[in-house]
């Protein structure tokens, strides 16, 4: 991976508003994310952390404002930041019919890489285990793997990676994270666990909530 200057803004957000369900959840968003940096989104439960995270992969077109990638508008720059792009939402995108190894190599890793990430998320002696037939928390290490492969993406956007963590798998993956913002990775983030990770910098969408009478939108009211 080619390491780019830690100066440069590679994501931009600008007045951004996201709806979800007909419901505005957040307006007026605006943040930068540069090379070698990493943000914790943060909010209560319903801000729209994880609509924010899929408008931002290009999973969800319903949005105002702008989103820039490396200073061209979606959707113009989305198939090239998708290109230097690793997303890991809550299923990870582990496939259960697969073993953990089967799994890595279905993302293009060789065996030996393979064997070694799986070995940094503890899941040695697991590797050949169809992943149905592991816990919640061995599947999500399965999925984290994935961040400790050589050559990985630049832009990692994860939703809640410290979910199912015991100490030892939190303080393995903060280091991985620092490798990469070293590198000039970048990582956007959700969590809500303390995070320990130097020049972390915080955007919390309650800041950015919306209060509208549901009525405006029409349909039913469902709390979140």
């Amino acid at each position: 991976m080619s390491v780019t200057p830690k100066s440069q803004v590679v994501l931009q957000v600008r007045d951004l508003a996201c709806e979800r369900d007909g419901r505005r959840l957040f307006e007026g968003l605006q943040f930068s994310l540069q090379a070698g940096a990493a943000i914790q989104i943060k909010g209560s439960n319903g801000a729209g952390k994880t609509t924010l995270l899929r408008t931002l992969i290009g999973s969800s077109s319903d949005f105002t404002g702008e989103i820039l990638w490396c200073d061209t508008a979606y959707p113009q720059s989305l198939s090239v930041m998708r290109e230097s792009l690793l997303y890991i939402g809550h299923r990870g995108g582990v496939r259960s019919g697969l073993t953990p190894l089967e799994n890595l190599t279905w993302y293009g890793a060789d065996h030996e890489d393979a064997l070694n990430a799986l070995d940094k998320v503890d899941l040695t002696g697991f590797e050949d285990s169809l992943c149905h037939s592991l816990s919640a928390g061995q599947n999500r290490r399965v999925a984290l793997a994935r961040l400790f492969l050589p050559d990985s993406p630049r832009l990692w956007i994860l939703d809640e990676p410290l979910t199912a963590l015991d100490v030892v798998g939190v303080a393995a993956l903060e280091e991985q994270m620092a490798v990469h913002l070293y590198s000039g990775g970048s990582i956007l983030l959700t969590s809500h666990q303390p995070l320990s990770l130097a020049g972390l910098s915080e955007v919390n969408l309650s800041d950015y909530s919306v209060s509208e009478p549901f009525e405006d939108f029409g349909g039913e009211h469902v709390d979140s």
